[in-house]
């Protein structure tokens, strides 16, 4: 996964990144059972990716359901992985399942 993909390690960590961020910020959140893992795995690899094309326009935070929790209740997130991309803390879009580099940039489009 790319260095420039933020993993907190709990929800005061998440809120300081996106406190921190003057770019939007697009989260990825992750689960460790099992029909989670798989897909979130692959996941790592698109986002590493759009994080390295992105950079300076978009901060990329993965985002783990169970250390995250408050996070996760706050933006209705019921499955993983999911992503959901913020503006100034405020949910613009989401979308639930694994995504391919391209679906990830269509998901972004118009965003940036």
């Amino acid at each position: 996964m790319a260095q420039l993909v933020h993993r907190p390690r709990e929800d005061a960590e998440f809120d300081f990144i996106l406190g921190r961020s003057r770019v939007p910020v697009l989260a990825y959140f992750t689960g460790a059972w099992p029909k989670a893992i798989e897909p979130c795995r692959v996941m790592d690899l698109v986002m590493g990716d759009i994080a390295d094309d992105c950079t300076g326009r978009l901060t990329v935070v993965r985002t783990d359901i169970t250390r995250c929790p408050a996070a996760t209740e706050r933006y209705e997130i019921i499955g993983a992985p999911s992503c959901l991309l913020l503006k100034e803390g405020e949910a613009v879009a989401h979308g639930t399942g694994p995504m391919t580099i391209d679906e990830v940039r269509k998901f972004l489009d118009g965003h940036l």
